[in-house]
């Protein structure tokens, strides 16, 4: 089966079981469910263009990306769980952040996250977790991880609609054919992230 191509919070799961709202449960990820009243935004400066964290008064990562733009960053997670209010500071994953760059790329694997989705989105992201630094899963596989092998749309959804991105990395995921697919923070990035990570990308675009 071809891969789709995911290449932002539009795609949407095809699969019946992504109606429901659920909380995330995964390790690393907690929920419930109520907007966030308040969160602290930074950008900090990488070798890949600013990066934005937006983190929960108790240092779970809401979204972020390579952009300096908050309403951009905020588009990625759903209107009722987005904070009503935001204060610039300095977050906490701000140090996992610069340990990714200076070479210890699993940093970001350790700080905690806080992602709303149903079931099956909220295992595509505990799997996302779970690919080691240096190799890569398609789509296809990805969709077998989450115990859904017929799912690949919906495993293409799952990274679309990874509102974290490096600290639940969807970059880690390629098509079939060992092209790059899609990136909400463009392909120059992902190609980056993966040749940072030691993945030998040779990957069309």
């Amino acid at each position: 089966m071809t891969d789709p191509t995911t290449t932002g919070p539009d795609v949407v799961a095809s699969d019946a079981t992504a109606t429901a709202t659920a909380t995330a449960t995964a390790p690393g990820v907690s929920g419930p469910g109520l907007p966030e009243p308040a969160a602290t935004i930074q950008t900090l400066d990488t070798p890949d263009g600013p990066f934005t964290v937006l983190e929960d008064a108790e240092g779970h990562v809401l979204a972020s990306g390579w952009t300096d733009d908050s309403a951009r960053l905020l588009a990625r997670l759903a209107e009722r769980h987005r904070p009503r209010r935001l204060t610039d500071g300095r977050v906490r994953a701000a140090e996992a952040v610069e340990a990714f760059y200076a070479g210890e790329v699993e940093a970001a694997m350790r700080v905690p996250v806080r992602q709303h989705g149903t079931e099956l989105f909220t295992e595509g992201w505990r799997q996302l977790r779970a690919i080691p630094a240096g190799t890569v899963l398609t789509y296809t596989e990805l969709a077998a991880a989450m115990g859904r092998p017929d799912a690949v749309r919906a495993a293409a959804s799952v990274c679309a609609r990874n509102a974290p991105a490096l600290f639940v990395p969807c970059h880690r995921v390629l098509r079939s054919d060992g092209t790059l697919g899609g990136f909400a923070w463009g392909l120059d990035v992902k190609r980056s992230l993966l040749e940072r990570e030691s993945v030998g990308v040779t990957a069309l675009v």
